[in-house]
């Protein structure tokens, strides 16, 4: 499953901007990789993983702005629809649980 999370942090002032860096950063080191602008996701392996990813954005959060968070599943992810543009990732894509690289 995929752990999904959405931000619009304000990034007017010096504090704003630093805890923008802060919670980036931290995305970045927890293994969330960046889908578009503000927008991250994360590979876990199953539900308690993924509410042990969860619990740590949620512990990570700046004071001030909107985060969002979803969880979906490996099919519900391969079946995202690219309109406009091309699928630029590189992650690999597939419903199978075993990759061989």
């Amino acid at each position: 499953m995929r752990i999904i999370v959405m931000f619009d942090l304000p990034v007017e002032t010096k504090v704003d901007r630093r805890n923008y860096r802060l919670f980036r950063r931290y995305l970045l080191q927890s293994g969330f990789i960046m889908m578009q602008e503000s927008i991250y996701c994360k590979l876990v392996l199953n539900q308690t993983a993924g509410n042990t990813v969860q619990n740590g954005v949620r512990m990570h959060k700046p004071p001030k702005g909107l985060v969002q968070m979803m969880s979906i599943t490996e099919k519900q992810f391969g079946d995202i629809e690219y309109i406009v543009g091309d699928a630029h990732t590189e992650i690999i894509n597939s419903t199978e649980r075993y990759i061989e690289l």
